[in-house]
């Protein structure tokens, strides 16, 4: 029997989109030719669905804690929320902005019985207008296409609501298999699109969340299904889904969230339409989602820090600026956990696939898995630095092997033992010569982080109070003092008694703006054979990493 389209089912909705792209996310990263052909828009749909599920699943488990039941709106904002945060790669963000768009509805016409048909409608109607508004330069044939036929096929339903939600799903199907023939370069590899392939199976899941019968025909429309394309088109005439497009682009996928205002937001889609394409930007209320393809990635990351607070940025590096089907498989590369916005751009400035993390969101093992693909390479080097990752990046490196993938986990604990291992990483070694090189880097460089306490609490250094700066030496507490720059002095003193070369610094989006200066003063002045280099390192967590080799 059907169900009302309440809090309820938009659980199962979740749940269904997620199994469905879990089944299909192989066969619609098989078929990603657009924007960018680095077949991954599957697995970013997945993982984009993915931390929207989650954040459904924390808003019941937070409503049954306090004895209440989430409405509708509670859900789909925790959907939409979810989407938002860990939207991934273009598909991922613009599936953000079209359940931000079908939240805006149906959130405010929620009632006892959850949603009617009317209202599923125009949240239909909605999130393909917000998402043709997200992307700074739309092009028909493409999940945008594929939305406006869903809306228009719910438009022209009659019945209930689960009658308007397989009515958007089919004309969404049938928009979807004209896509070759809108687009040239999805008619040349005889494909539909990915993305919107993605958007039938999210549909469906809809339809079969609101019928309670699971549909035996396919979700999404597979790679190998017959096409129709226009008749003269290079699929009509026999080229098949192997056959590459000979687009060429900026060489970085970078991605972030920001916290802006309206006004700062628009400055900044003029500024990063400027660097490069493939720009969309979703969001509202303070909290956007960031996608763009440039060939400067640190300026991408520098306009978002002129615009507001850009965090949990995310730099790929596509390999070269030509971008194929099958993009040319490195011999090694390096994928590399950072806590800041500068750390990832040192790292992808070297060549490498930064993973930037926040406090308090750590990287599940799906994100490097991503990651390493995305790094397109026989061989990888994964720097997970920091210890608490340890399981995390061994479950991720076991998870690409099976793939084929060679992945050795070098087991750097903090940034700048990363730092000290892309430093003499090098490729035209021997795989096992250059892990035994990268591991004795990060072994030999001992490091520290400056943190301020929160609250009272025993240290291996004695008690601490709220505000104190503590010195953590190697994961310990080894210092508290009252202030940054001299507790920094003393850990620096520590560290050097026992010797030293090179002394690394990577000051926090909080420190202060002398406080490089004034340590690299200090240990020149204080330890007359010592080098010091100061980065801009941009993580919140620690005002100062301090690394010495």
């Amino acid at each position: 029997m059907p169900y009302p389209l309440d809090a309820a089912a938009v659980r199962a909705w979740c749940g269904l989109a997620l199994e469905a792209l879990g089944r299909e996310r192989a066969r619609i990263d098989a078929i990603n030719v657009y924007p960018v052909a680095d077949g991954d828009t599957g697995t970013n749909l997945y993982l984009t669905l993915e931390s929207a599920a989650r954040a459904v699943e924390a808003a019941f488990d937070g409503h049954a804690a306090a004895g209440t039941a989430p409405r509708l709106a509670d859900a789909l904002g925790a959907m939409a929320h979810g989407a938002l945060i860990g939207a991934r790669g273009n598909s991922g963000t613009i599936l953000a902005q079209l359940l931000r768009g079908m939240t805006e509805v149906l959130a405010a016409t929620d009632g006892p019985g959850g949603a009617d048909a009317d209202a599923l409608r125009r949240a239909l109607r909605r999130a393909a207008e917000s998402a043709y508004a997200a992307v700074e330069h739309p092009v028909e044939g493409t999940v945008l296409t594929v939305a406006t036929a869903a809306a228009a096929g719910a438009e022209r339903a009659r019945g209930e609501v689960v009658e308007v939600a397989r009515a958007a799903c089919a004309q969404a199907r049938t928009a979807l298999r004209a896509t070759p023939g809108q687009l040239a370069v999805l008619g040349r590899a005889g494909v539909v699109d990915a993305g919107g392939c993605g958007l039938v199976a999210l549909l469906g899941a809809l339809a079969d969340a609101l019928s309670g019968e699971v549909s035996a025909a396919p979700v999404a429309v597979r790679a190998d299904a017959p096409l129709p394309v226009a008749a003269g088109s290079a699929a009509a005439a026999g080229c098949g889904a192997g056959d590459p497009p000979d687009a060429e682009g900026p060489a970085f996928e970078v991605i972030y969230l920001l916290e802006a205002g309206d006004a700062a937001v628009a400055r900044l889609r003029t500024r990063l339409d400027g660097l490069g394409d493939s720009l969309v930007v979703v969001g509202g209320d303070g909290l956007w989602n960031v996608h763009v393809h440039v060939d400067d990635a640190g300026a991408a990351v520098e306009a978002g820090i002129e615009a507001g607070r850009p965090y949990r940025i995310r730099i790929t590096h596509f390999g070269g600026t030509a971008r194929m089907k099958e993009p040319e498989m490195a011999a090694r590369a390096v994928v590399a956990v950072v806590p800041g916005d500068g750390l990832a751009g040192l790292c992808a400035g070297a060549g490498a696939t930064a993973v930037t993390t926040r406090p308090g969101e750590p990287p599940a093992s799906g994100e490097l898995v991503q990651a390493i693909r995305q790094a397109h390479a026989r061989e990888v080097m994964l720097l997970p630095n920091d210890p608490g990752l340890r399981h995390t990046a061994a479950a991720a490196a076991e998870e690409a092997r099976t793939e084929g993938v060679r992945v050795a986990l070098i087991p750097t604990r903090s940034a700048v033992q990363g730092l000290a291992a892309l430093a003499v990483h090098e490729p035209a070694r021997s795989f096992d010569e250059d892990v035994v090189a990268m591991t004795s880097a990060a072994g030999a460089t001992r490091y520290a982080e400056l943190a301020v306490a929160e609250r009272q609490s025993w240290t291996m250094a004695g008690i601490c109070q709220a505000g104190d700066v503590l010195g953590l030496i190697d994961g310990d507490v080894a210092v508290i003092g009252a202030d940054l720059a001299r507790t920094a002095m003393t850990v620096l003193d520590r560290m050097l008694s026992a010797g030293g070369e090179l002394v690394t610094l990577v000051l926090g989006a909080d420190a202060p703006a002398a406080l490089g200066r004034r340590l690299e003063r200090y240990v020149r002045e204080r330890h007359l054979a010592v080098d010091t280099v100061v980065y801009e390192g941009g993580q919140h967590a620690a005002p100062l990493l301090i690394g010495v080799e």
